[in-house]
């Protein structure tokens, strides 16, 4: 089996004590091995997120009368 290598790059970061609390709190409940873990799994999230309100936008941009047009006569058509 192949090992996925994944270069990294080195950030710092200042929380509020809150913050560090929760991703601690997070890190051991979800048994991650460490901080970066829990963050990039934040982040990851917050992508997903960004992802999903961008197809939404895309998808209500769609001419209403296009379901219509692409569907009109296939039914009728054999392959």
């Amino acid at each position: 089996m192949n090992a996925k290598v994944v270069q990294a790059e080195k950030l710092f970061v200042s929380l509020p004590a809150s913050l560090v609390w929760f991703l601690e709190q997070y890190k051991t409940n979800h048994q991650l091995k460490s901080r970066s873990q829990v963050i990039e799994k934040a982040l990851e999230l917050l992508r997903e997120q960004e992802l999903e309100k961008a197809y939404r936008e895309a998808s209500q941009e769609v001419e209403p009368a296009w379901d219509v047009t692409i569907a009109d006569g296939l039914s009728d058509e054999t392959w």
